[in-house]
């Protein structure tokens, strides 16, 4: 039987035969893509022939069109209705994924051929398009350690692997606080809160076997549920459970994952020639270097602040003329921000029809 995640597909638009495509399909055919671009890639370092766009950048850019496929596919699933089958191969697919583009980029003999490219590309009568695409190209394998030599070649490629595992681990552990917490919601707090929410909540109750309308922390359920609900204590209690996610303890905490993630980022940016990651990571940006973005941001930030103020003063005077005391909090400004949207709609909505004139006779 053909696996569908490597057969063509004949569906409008191109989109994957999901209905066809089951869980055993997908590790079958990730093995038999990856297989298959590396196989390309040997092909493209190893060509006896000089190397020409042809040959080596456009060859490049289609050696793993059947990986990519069938990860889009693999990370639309994993995103949408992810599973412990599911997330498993992700875990498993993550250090493969970063070793195979460590061999890329790290591949002495592909990277010459770019490089013969790019120092003969003045007389290769390129197309502006072409031009930046050999550019992009070479500078992306320069970026991944081309350059680099004897142990900090391996150091850097231990480093992506890790870093790949890492990021794993951190999405998955989000995901499993987001899915596995939930508020439970009183006839009387869903009669406040607009049909769709209600709606949406009842939704996940039946999926959670709640027995009742309860709210999680999908942000399409949590954000309107605090921009809509009158009741603070519970929109207290969902804020803080959203802002919590990944840093409530055991085994789906994150905190040591981020540690350890930025250590080895400043690693990576030292072995590449970096003062620190964030001059690793803006160099390729607009703004360029961490002292144009604080620049930017310092120009902001004064009005910013002024207006967020004022903001603040206006919803608390709102929170006050409802009868609570104490301070603005972060779980409020959501529902008075609605509250005060709603209120300047209706006054801009009077205004329009005292000053239209009267309908004549």
């Amino acid at each position: 039987m053909i696996n569908p995640l490597l057969s063509k597909w004949d569906t409008p638009f191109g989109l994957p035969p999901f209905q066809e495509i089951s869980e055993s399909d997908i590790s079958p055919a990730f093995d038999a893509a990856l297989d298959a671009a590396r196989a390309r890639i040997a092909e493209i370092a190893d060509n006896p022939d000089a190397p020409s766009m042809a040959n080596t950048i456009d060859a490049l850019e289609a050696a793993d069109q059947d990986l990519s496929r069938v990860l889009s596919t693999f990370y639309t699933l994993v995103s949408t209705n992810a599973n412990p089958a599911l997330e498993e191969m992700q875990r498993s697919f993550s250090p493969r994924l970063a070793a195979y583009s460590s061999e890329i980029t790290l591949n002495p003999a592909l990277f010459q051929r770019i490089e013969t490219l790019w120092q003969a590309r003045e007389t290769l009568d390129l197309s502006e398009e072409a031009a930046r695409v050999l550019m992009l190209t070479r500078r992306g394998f320069v970026r991944a350690g081309a350059l680099l030599e004897g142990e900090d070649r391996q150091r850097l490629k231990d480093v992506t692997q890790r870093l790949a595992v890492l990021g794993t681990q951190f999405t998955q552990n989000l995901l499993a606080d987001e899915r596995d917490w939930f508020m439970p919601l009183s006839p009387e707090d869903a009669a406040d809160l607009p049909g769709f929410v209600v709606s949406a909540a009842e939704g996940a109750g039946r999926e959670k076997d709640a027995g009742g309308p309860v709210i999680t922390l999908s942000r399409s359920l949590v954000v309107p549920f605090l921009q809509f609900s009158p009741n603070r204590a519970l929109r207290q209690k969902a804020w803080e459970a959203w802002n919590r996610r990944g840093e409530n303890g055991g085994a789906t905490d994150n905190r040591s994952i981020v540690t350890e993630i930025l250590a080895l980022r400043q690693q990576r940016a030292h072995l590449l020639g970096y003062e620190t990651f964030a001059d690793f990571k803006l160099e390729v940006e607009m703004a360029k270097t961490p002292a144009n973005v604080r620049d930017l941001l310092m120009q902001v930030w004064q009005p910013a602040r002024e207006t967020a103020m004022q903001d603040a003063d206006r919803l608390t005077a709102m929170l006050h003329a409802d009868g609570l005391e104490g301070a603005l909090q972060p779980w409020d400004w959501r529902y008075y921000s609605e509250k005060r949207r709603v209120a300047e709609h209706d006054l801009n909505e009077a205004c329009l029809l005292y000053t239209s004139p009267s309908p004549r006779a």
